[in-house]
């Protein structure tokens, strides 16, 4: 049986090695952000979200085949919602309205804040062949690119800065921790 709403996967298979050259020691989804891993802010506003959601963390080598795994590991969802780990302050409300995006002419949804594109990027079910078929470091982006050119992505300007934000090294950290503890800067 289908599912009847995406389920949002965790990427959380990254060897962080741009954090670990920033200074910064031992995996970037267990650094503490106000006192609570990175991976931890993630999950909690993914649970938030009341989508289906799965953990991918089984260190593949690189995000493709991690993307693979985990709808491999999701057969009855109804499409995905790509979400790496290290983005801890996407709002719950961002990951529905990416989910709701998906379906009639759109097979995939991604977020814009400020013109600047972000993640989760969403995809219908009819992606699972192409999703499951990638290997790399490339990740999703030929698929998604694919769907661009043929005019089948959906567009979404959103008001989450957490879309484009990342902690990739100690400084995107701070700067994390700062948005997290004032929202208004």
């Amino acid at each position: 049986m289908t599912d009847t709403l995406p389920t949002v996967i965790v990427l959380a298979s990254g060897r962080g090695e741009r954090f670990v050259a920033s200074g910064g020691s031992g995996s970037k989804l267990q650094a503490l952000l106000a006192g609570q891993a990175v991976l931890a802010h993630t999950l909690a506003h993914v649970q938030a979200s009341g989508l289906p959601w799965h953990l991918e963390d089984a260190g593949h080598p690189g995000m493709g085949d991690s993307i693979a795994a985990a709808v491999r590991n999701t057969p009855d969802a109804a499409g995905w919602l790509i979400l790496p780990g290290d983005l801890p302050l996407v709002q719950p409300s961002t990951l529905r309205q990416v989910a709701a995006a998906l379906g009639g002419e759109a097979q995939a949804a991604q977020p814009f804040f400020r013109g600047e594109r972000g993640h989760p990027v969403g995809f219908a079910r009819v992606n699972r062949e192409s999703l499951m078929a990638l290997q790399g470091n490339l990740g999703a982006a030929p698929v998604l690119k694919a769907l661009r050119a043929a005019g089948k992505v959906a567009d979404i300007e959103v008001d989450d800065v957490g879309i484009v934000t990342d902690i990739d090294t100690l400084d995107a950290l701070a700067r994390a921790e700062a948005l997290l503890l004032n929202p208004s800067r």
